[in-house]
């Protein structure tokens, strides 16, 4: 143990504690803007700066450990002073039209720049440009970007895919991407986590939302709607709503007052994806222990993307099944088309997703199938846009045929919930009778990456689960070097699977906590819920009986499944 003073008060903390972490525990606030908990402390923003006794230049909290009688004064005349002008620095080199940006009243900079009282900026202004293709799902606006390395420091260590580095040196210093290359012509996987650990807006989303209310005018236009399982369970978190409160039919009801013809749930489609790929994977079982190479999940756009480009040789091994938001797409402009007699071209399809990789996904196979996907935060200013009051939601139904879902849907959203809901149906068309609903959450958890065993009518399934791509790299990798033997793997990109998407609300603070609290959410959905099992969704059944004939049918594979070429 170390024993120091911060503000005239006496600590012990461990030896090699940070004096950050030790003025926390010591409920001693110490601003930080660059700083990630395990990911980042390169103290490059110098915002958390204290003043040691003995040290003429003041210090960063953030990389600077305690030492046996250190004396940390947080905001000392010397700090302050050295924390103000740091920040009045980056405010010089920052676009702050904050009224305009996507992170007006949610930017890390904004708070601080208010925390300390700095109404005027006394540098001059120095604003970086750079050329951006404003059609890629991502966009970075240079002027916004305060170098504060989050960006590097998140796609190297967390998704290891070092997309972004740091160009030139001093007073030039800035960040781009790696090679001074192309945003397309790099492998971003898109999973959007560079721009959720941005503190500022200098990386956000492709902004949709002009173009669903284009369609929406249209009177021509039949606009139909789905919502992905994670979205429910932060929709409500920057409109100021509980859990309890922010349900999935509350946004159906919203979306049918900003006039939405139909409005239907993901989780159906999530259960369509079940049957398909749970068939699937029975089918394939044999050659799988054959060859001792496994089928890969292929519902993560953002997984696909990183498996073509890091692991080409394995891209074969993916499920053909569509994702649940391309399934969903191709059933509405075909079944339900036919269903309600329109021509398809006549629907306007959009889905709401907690997923940058989703807005390019849609695009994988040319048919349209879904012509716009909105992020999580998107359907957030979509409500505000709309002047929709949403305290006052009333709980809506979907619309039906494809409004139905189970509890094996729901979970789709949660790292390993893909693989559990699989097995649960997996286990019923090997067996004709179903397992307990839980027995297969052996794969549910916290921990980079599962694995189990499971019985089924006699064979043993190995499966693995993992999310974050770092770790998706580590597991491929120990798989082609036979390290390790399974049958099934499902993959999500972003840590913690869907419900921590990159088109989540952004949550600078408490990130690790609301992971938790979003899957608990889908969790307890799940059990709660009276049909648990896909293969039991009626109107799942009901669209094989009149439309799809059977899993993998020649019509599903046209629709519902796609080629290798396709991606």
């Amino acid at each position: 143990m170390v024993n120091v003073k911060i503000n005239g008060i006496d600590i012990s903390v461990q030896e090699g504690t940070t004096i950050l972490e030790a003025a926390r525990q010591a409920g001693i606030k110490i601003p930080t803007l660059c700083y990630l908990e395990n990911v980042s402390d390169i103290g490059a923003c110098r915002v958390c700066v204290v003043e040691v006794e003995g040290i003429d230049r003041c210090v960063t909290a953030c990389n600077n450990v305690v030492e046996e009688g250190m004396v940390i004064y947080t905001n000392s005349k010397k700090a302050r002073l050295a924390r103000r002008t740091n920040v009045q620095l980056i405010l010089s080199q920052h676009d702050f039209k904050c009224a305009s940006c996507v992170r007006n009243t949610n930017c890390a900079l904004q708070d601080l720049a208010s925390e300390l009282n700095i109404r005027e900026v006394p540098f001059k202004e120095l604003l970086e440009k750079e050329e951006w293709d404003k059609n890629f799902p991502l966009i970075r606006d240079s002027e916004k970007c305060i170098k504060c390395m989050r960006c590097v420091q998140t796609c190297d260590k967390v998704q290891q895919l070092h997309v972004w580095d740091v160009h030139n040196t001093g007073g030039h210093t800035t960040v781009g991407v790696r090679g001074n290359q192309k945003i397309s012509d790099v492998n971003c996987s898109l999973c959007g986590q560079c721009i959720t650990h941005c503190p500022v807006g200098a990386l956000r989303a492709r902004d949709d939302v002009e173009r669903v209310y284009e369609a929406l005018e249209d009177p021509d236009m039949i606009t139909v709607v789905q919502m992905a399982p994670a979205v429910r369970t932060a929709w409500g978190e920057s409109l100021g709503l509980s859990k309890e409160f922010a349900t999935a039919n509350r946004i159906a009801d919203g979306l049918k007052k900003m006039g939405f013809d139909y409005v239907f749930d993901t989780v159906f489609s999530a259960d369509l994806t079940i049957m398909e790929e749970g068939s699937e994977f029975l089918e394939r079982l044999p050659e799988i222990k054959e060859s001792g190479i496994p089928m890969f999940t292929s519902c993560c756009p953002g997984w696909v993307r990183f498996i073509k480009s890091e692991f080409p040789e394995m891209f074969p091994r993916l499920s053909t099944a569509k994702s649940p938001q391309q399934m969903f797409g191709a059933a509405t402009k075909s079944y339900f088309a036919e269903k309600i007699g329109v021509d398809p071209d006549r629907i306007f399809s959009v889905s709401i997703m907690p997923c940058v990789a989703k807005k390019d996904e849609c695009t994988w196979d040319g048919r349209n199938d879904v012509d716009v996907v909105l992020t999580t935060r998107e359907l957030e200013r979509l409500f505000r846009a709309s002047l929709i009051d949403v305290e006052k939601l009333e709980e809506a139904e979907f619309d039906s045929p494809l409004g139905e879902g189970t509890g094996a849907g729901v979970i789709f959203g949660v790292t390993g919930g893909v693989m559990e809901a699989a097995l649960r149906s997996a286990y019923y068309l090997a067996t004709g009778s179903n397992p307990p609903a839980d027995a297969f959450k052996e794969v549910r958890g916290p921990k980079p990456w599962r694995e189990a065993t499971f019985d089924v009518d006699g064979t043993p399934i190995r499966v693995a689960v993992t999310s974050g791509l770092g770790n998706a790299r580590a597991l491929v990798t120990a798989i082609k070097n036979k390290e390790v033997q399974y049958d099934f793997v499902e993959v999500m990109a972003c840590p913690g699977g869907c419900v921590n998407g990159g088109g989540q609300p952004y949550q600078d603070k408490n990130r690790d906590d609301m992971v938790g609290v979003r899957t608990d959410v889908l969790y307890s959905i799940d059990s709660n819920m009276k049909i648990r099992f896909s293969h039991e969704n009626s109107e799942v059944l009901q669209a094989y009986e009149e439309y799809f004939e059977k899993p993998l049918s020649h019509k599903a594979h046209e629709l519902l499944h796609v080629h290798t070429e396709e991606h």
